[in-house]
């Protein structure tokens, strides 16, 4: 079976690739009572100016008008947009690229990828559009409240072997955490959990079971009523070292979520979480030599 890929019919564009969807079962007399029932949040209008934009088409590009006709398994493709999106007054910093590896330092409050009310104001979409590059991808990711050291693949022909190397955990990662002190423990110790989706959206929670999570916690040094921890996870759980520390009884300084959520303040970004991914080490597997990366940030 062939590899290649069938070419996408929109270009990138402002360093965002067009989003598709192939469109479902079910009866809808047109594209465009389709698309407002499919997307409440966008408006009739809005679709019918992106569709005399040329901005709707289908899969061989053809333009998609508010009266064409629904066919189930068709495959379409528009671009997202957002009419306001808060900017993220924070600067990434490239510290290494060659022709397969871009490693960049992000800082806090810069989501990884566009999703949810956010597209440009994105790390991706800024490295793609700053290196002209489309085919750059993540290769693992960092929660948008967490800065440090992250990798992105690009090009495909070597994407499969960096991955590889997280899926097979021989990468190593130190990250770095300011949180309460941790008495009655000798350091480093090793915390282990069973992580498990929470029942509010979008967050974790631990359970009794075997564990599936694991953490090295120790101290670098003690600043007044506040300790600077190095975590080094040996899983890579959505919000491990969040979870683990507030389950320690020390939530890192400034976490909305661990071990309660708080209200909603989006666009304040006055206090960032001090959680800061500081090193990223590993065996490169193209040619086998060592890599380590370290953020040049400090919490």
């Amino acid at each position: 079976m062939s590899s290649r890929r069938s070419p996408v019919p929109l270009p990138m564009r402002d360093g965002v690739a067009a989003s598709y969807l192939w469109l479902p079962e079910g009866q809808w007399p047109d594209m465009i009572t389709f698309l407002v029932e499919r997307y409440p949040q966008i408006s009739a209008a809005q679709w019918q100016d992106r569709m005399a934009r040329g901005d709707v088409v289908n899969g061989d590009g053809a333009v998609l008008a508010p009266d064409s006709a629904y066919r189930r398994g068709m495959r379409i493709f528009y671009y997202r947009e957002l009419e306001r999106e808060t900017p993220i007054p924070f600067q990434e910093e490239i510290l290494f690229q060659d022709a397969h590896l871009i490693v960049v330092d992000k800082p806090h409050f810069l989501p990884m990828t566009p999703a949810g009310r956010f597209v440009q104001e994105t790390l991706l979409t800024r490295l793609k559009k700053n290196l002209d590059c489309t085919e750059l991808t993540p290769i693992h990711r960092l929660d948008r409240e967490t800065a440090g050291v992250v990798l992105f693949s690009r090009q495909p022909a070597s994407r499969g072997a960096y991955q590889t190397l997280f899926q097979r955990r021989e990468v190593h990662k130190v990250y770095e955490a300011l949180a309460p002190h941790l008495e009655g423990r000798d350091f480093p110790f090793t915390y282990r959990s069973r992580m498990v989706e929470a029942d509010q959206f979008f967050l974790m929670r631990e359970e009794a079971g075997e564990a599936n999570s694991e953490t090295i916690i120790d101290v670098i040094e003690r600043r007044g009523d506040m300790s600077l921890y190095r975590l080094q996870p040996h899983t890579g759980r959505k919000h491990q070292l969040r979870v683990h520390l507030a389950a320690l009884g020390i939530p890192i300084v400034n976490d909305a979520f661990y071990p309660l959520a708080s209200p909603c303040e989006e666009d304040d970004m006055s206090q960032p979480l001090q959680l800061l991914a500081r090193a990223i080490a590993f065996v490169d597997p193209l040619t086998g030599e060592p890599r380590r990366f370290e953020s040049r940030r400090s919490l």
